[in-house]
């Protein structure tokens, strides 16, 4: 698909969008998924077609339909929710490239610790009053003050996963 997408303020469609983490655990045999209820988020898409914003998401929203697991991932061995109650992705720069391609630069900030983080979207629908966008990338948690590892049950690469929908909301 290749698109101009209008210019102008997008809000995110909270509804319609979701933010999604998987983590291979217990030395690799059980992969624990899990949602953010709780995402909001902006941008702006600008006369040269670059677009900025920011998403944000709740952790203590994230729901892995194991009460006593999310309980700890909202404790300070994780998220520290109660102390860093937004983990904030703002994008510092997004370009549509070749045909669906969107090239996004950002700062990942989680427990008040900020990392630069590249991602490569696809655009999945647009037109004049909304757009869709579809983003895969890894986390070292580790980088992020998240690195609670009992018996070494827990390594490598959180995967974050995003469908996030804009409305237009003026020009």
């Amino acid at each position: 698909m290749t698109v101009a997408v209008e210019t102008g303020t997008w809000q995110l469609d909270t509804a319609a969008s979701t933010v999604a983490v998987r983590h291979k655990t217990f030395w690799g045999l059980v992969t624990v998924k899990g949602a953010f209820t709780a995402v909001t988020g902006d941008g702006e898409v600008r006369p040269d077609g670059s677009a900025v914003g920011t998403i944000t998401v709740d952790p203590a929203s994230l729901d892995t339909r194991n009460a006593k697991r999310d309980e700890h991932l909202r404790s300070a061995d994780f998220f520290d929710a109660a102390n860093h109650p937004e983990i904030t992705f703002a994008v510092r720069s997004a370009e549509l490239r070749a045909g669906d391609e969107v090239h996004v630069v950002g700062q990942l900030t989680v427990r008040g610790i900020s990392r630069p983080q590249s991602v490569t979207a696809r655009l999945v629908g647009a037109d004049d009053r909304a757009l869709t966008l579809d983003a895969e990338f890894t986390v070292d948690r580790e980088q992020f003050a998240m690195g609670w590892n009992q018996l070494g049950m827990m390594r490598g690469l959180t995967t974050v996963a995003a469908s996030l929908r804009f409305t237009r909301t003026a020009a």
